[in-house]
Parts: structure tokens; sequence; C-alpha cells
């Protein structure tokens, strides 16, 4: 099993990291464990954080949403640090996929980075199941979803959750969660309403 250092607060930000990783990446292809080898003081956050913006990325996206719903599962469980298997962290992955999604993703962190920063304090272990919780369900809609390109808004939603609480920014991360609800209350709404269309159809045939 390959396992990173518990969860802690980093001192570099995310934008920071991400550009290093950017610039360090292999020509070719990346493993999950070279990318949790690279993160300083890795924490829930950050490779939540990660995982987010490959799950937008065509072409690792696929690998990045079970990942996703594997972190949520150990945050949930309060598993003091991520860990995956070692097959999993040993499988490679194309490197232009992810560096055409980071050299988007970076100038974007860096402005909301200006914006978020540590206040309104919540409990630890609370908030860490709370996160945990809606980083499932809102992989769960990205892998679910079959419209093309539905992936994205989900996450990015993944993405500022996962900032705000790797910056201990209880005020952002309160506006993450709500915007989370609302993705998803969204696409419950448009379920029923496809069912209940499909229903009275049926009704009248």
């Amino acid at each position: 099993m390959t396992q990173s250092r518990p969860d802690t607060r980093t001192l570099t930000r995310a934008s920071v990291v991400l550009q290093e990783l950017h610039d360090e990446a292999p020509a070719g292809d990346f493993t999950l464990g070279w990318l949790m080898g690279s993160l300083h003081k890795q924490s829930f956050g950050l490779i939540m954080l990660m995982l987010a913006i490959m799950s937008a990325a065509p072409g690792i996206g696929f690998v990045a949403g079970p990942l996703l719903i594997v972190v949520a599962f150990q945050m949930i469980a309060g598993s003091p640090a991520p860990i995956f298997p070692r097959w999993i962290a040993a499988r490679p992955l194309p490197t232009r996929h992810l560096g055409a999604v980071m050299q988007r993703a970076i100038p974007m962190l860096r402005y909301l980075e200006k914006m978020i920063h540590p206040r309104c304090p919540t409990p630890p272990g609370a908030t860490r199941r709370v996160v945990g919780i809606a980083v499932l369900a809102l992989t769960a809609r990205l892998m679910l979803s079959p419209i093309p390109l539905s992936n994205i808004l989900p996450a990015v939603v993944i993405a500022l959750i996962s900032l705000a609480y790797l910056e201990e920014d209880g005020l952002m991360l309160a506006i993450g969660l709500v915007a989370g609800f609302v993705v998803l209350a969204l696409d419950l709404g448009v379920v029923w309403e496809l069912v209940h269309g499909a229903k009275l159809i049926w009704l009248s045939v």
C-alpha cells in the first residue's frame, strides 16, 4: 500500500505546488505514486484537489473518479491519511492530458487563493467527514452522468471544496458545500422530471 503523510495544513500555496508538479512531470507518463511522492506535506485536501483537476482531463478522468471515491470513503471513516494500493499507485497515466488541464487550473487557483485564507474554524473531525460525504456524492454525479463535458462542473466544485478544506477556510468551505448541494439538487430535479415524463408517456400509451 502507498500512504501519504497525515493530513496537515500545507505551508505552500496549492498553485505553487501544482506549478512545480507541472514543471517536473515526466515527459511521457506519470504515476499516482510519483504524484504523491512529489506533493509537499501531503494531505487529503491537496490530493483531492489534484484528483479533481485530473477528473476534468480527457484520458485520465476515468482513473481520478474511482480514486476520489477511495479518498472520500477514507475521510468518512476517519483515516489519518490517504492510502492507495501499489498496483493503483504504479499505473502509468499520460502526462500530456494532466499538463493541459493544469495549465488552465493554475491561474484559476492563483485567483481563488487571493480570497481563500484561514477563517471561521470548524471541528476537524466532523469537517473531514462532511467533506468526505460531499466529495463522494459529487464524484458519483461526475462518474454517472452520460452527458459529454458534464464532469467539469462537479470537478470544479470538488476542487473548490478541496482548496477551502486545505486552507482551513470555513466560510469558503461552506460556500463550496452549498454549491455542491445545488448541483446535486438540480441533477435530482432533472432526473425526477425525466422519470415523471416517461411515466406520463407510458400511461398515455
